[in-house]
């Protein structure tokens, strides 16, 4: 599977592997004499999914582990179809002439970057199975009924009774470094997508999580994964409960492959079945498609939390909400949003050559720009690779010194053609249509940023219950060089969004130039209180996120 690199088959085992990271202060200065590649990192869903780059950010770091770095762009409107039936044009982007590590490749800056939505899913959080009688609400697929938002623990409306909610990712992943699974690459040269449900396992009114069997073989948030495929159907069964090696391996037969620069269409939209995402690949005629349904292998993992086995039903999953708003978020995670597109930053930094050991790096040189520090795990060396001569670690940047927070974005150079040699393309999308007709009214502007920053000097107190709420939390983070924000291309229906610094070419709008300015500050009143519920059916507030609410959508396609 990788190259010179003992092969993981059996993706069972490695999910319960549990194997701890040795610490860096204990690792030999001595290259060992066989360099391995350790089971305690494991980058798909499956593997206790807050431990990967590829999952939902859930709201409470004291419980579980998590740290996604998401820059958002957020999407509203009070259209019926909002929240369940939107298309997107979507142009991929490609890698600098020059590799890394004197250029910057996508893996570096993103293992993945994804289209975002609610679903419905009874066995999620907030509220599991109704547990507090006389509450046991369903979740009405495509209904804004499913709009809990009071404060008031005794409310029937209170978010701590609000229909069990799932979050759907329609993620896609960069080519040319370490292959599925446990890496981000499908592909030498070529990107792949899969449909991504997360849900959190969780009653958040009583504390109590799921059973250890579940958590310790699918995790507090389990994940349904697919690739998208040409033919629609699902390689291997979708649910974590009983999917196989085989559900988390690209295979060139199946899975719809893309080349960097296509042109996309990506349609998402409820049927009986499911939620059915279909992309079109207007550069090359292909398509695939995925539907989230029990013939796809798709199922819940039951919340059961005094049962000894873990198990899962059959379940079509359908979207939340009929429209998108600040009210129709999942009552569990960091973010705030619904219907979003979000980038997944902050999960690489180099490591010298040849000094990976059980998934991190233990040697710095000055080959090595990014140094060793405590957060440099979920390392590979370059001999795993597909393409790049690069050996790297995906975990959390927590001090914000590796790649995707250095001025190696598109845009960064006012020297076009050092850009185009050192940089790659920006990642350039549309604003979604609706029923692939009608605009979204709104947009906003959203980053995690205070969720990640407990280990910054001096952390971020995102609590109402902290000594000094607020204090600490900053845009940019502190240790980040860089931040990217969104830029604008194009007028009217040739419009489209780009990720990147202040010097791509034929900007029609920066939004104020910097990540400051588009995200907010706590001065300006843009950082974020969420309300989430708490044990025992109590209310929480906690300090999640930076989000600017523009008062229009000025990218209307």
């Amino acid at each position: 599977m990788f190259k010179h690199l003992r092969t993981l088959v059996l993706v069972a085992s490695v999910v319960a592997a549990a194997v701890a990271v040795p610490s860096l202060a204990a690792s030999s200065s001595r290259r060992p004499s066989q360099p391995r590649l350790s089971t305690s990192w494991v980058g798909q869903p499956t593997a206790r999914c807050p431990s990967g780059p590829t999952c939902t950010e859930i709201y409470n770091w004291h419980e579980y582990y998590t740290g996604h770095d998401e820059p958002s762009v957020l999407f509203y409107s009070s259209h019926k179809g909002a929240g369940n039936d939107m298309t997107y044009k979507l142009d991929l982007p490609k890698d600098p002439p020059k590799p890394p590590p004197a250029g910057s490749a996508n893996f570096q800056l993103h293992p993945a970057f994804w289209f975002g939505m609610a679903m419905c899913d009874t066995q999620s959080a907030p509220n599991p199975g109704g547990s507090k009688i006389g509450h046991n609400k369903p979740c009405r697929s495509d209904s804004d009924a499913n709009i809990y938002t009071s404060n008031n623990p005794g409310s029937p409306r209170y978010i701590g009774l609000h229909p069990g909610t799932a979050f759907m990712e329609m993620q896609f992943y960069p080519p040319g470094w370490v292959k599925w699974p446990p890496g981000v690459s499908c592909n030498a040269t070529k990107w792949c997508a899969a449909l991504n449900i997360d849900s959190y396992s969780d009653n958040e009114n009583t504390g109590v999580p799921n059973n250890s069997a579940c958590l310790n073989s699918v995790g507090i948030e389990p994940v349904n994964f697919a690739f998208i495929t040409k033919s629609g159907h699902a390689q291997a069964p979708a649910n974590p409960v009983d999917a196989t090696a085989a559900t988390y391996t690209p295979n060139k037969r199946q899975d719809l492959f893309m080349r960097s620069g296509d042109h996309l269409r990506v349609v998402l939209h409820d049927t009986a079945h499911g939620l059915r995402i279909h992309i079109i690949d207007t550069s090359t005629g292909k398509s695939g498609s995925m539907t989230a349904s029990p013939a796809n292998g798709f199922a819940q993992v039951n919340y059961r939390p005094h049962a000894s086995t873990c198990t899962a039903t059959p379940y079509a999953f359908h979207p939340e909400y009929a429209t998108s708003s600040p009210a129709t978020r999942v009552p569990w995670a960091a973010h705030s949003y619904n219907i979003a597109y979000s980038d997944e930053i902050g999960h690489f930094e180099y490591c010298n050559k040849g000094y990976v050991y059980d998934g991190a790096c233990y040697k710095s040189s000055r080959t090595d720009p990014d140094g060793v520090d405590s957060d440099d795990v979920g390392c590979f060396p370059a001999s795993a690779s597909l393409r790049f001569d690069v050996a790297g670690c995906l975990g959390t940047d927590w001090d914000f010194d590796g790649v995707p927070y250095k001025k190696v974005w598109p845009g960064s150079s006012t020297n076009q053609a050092v850009d185009h040699r050192l940089y790659p393309t920006p990642i350039r999308f549309s604003s979604p249509l609706i029923s692939g007709r009608t605009n979204y009214s709104r947009v906003a502007f959203e980053a995690d940023m205070p969720r990640i920053e407990q280990y910054t000097t001096p952390p971020c107190q995102r609590y109402t219950s902290d000594p000094h709420p607020t204090a600490g939390c900053t845009n940019p983070p502190r240790g980040a060089a860089f931040y990217p924000f969104f830029s604008t291309t194009g007028k009217g229906a040739s419009c489209m969004w780009e990720e990147g610094g202040p010097h791509l070419p034929n900007t029609t709008n920066k939004f104020g130039g910097s990540s400051t300015a588009e995200f907010g500050t706590k001065a300006k009143g843009n950082l974020l209180l969420l309300p989430y519920p708490n044990n025992p059916y109590k209310l929480i507030r906690i300090y999640e996120d930076f989000r600017h609410i523009l008062s229009s959508n000025p990218c209307k396609g």
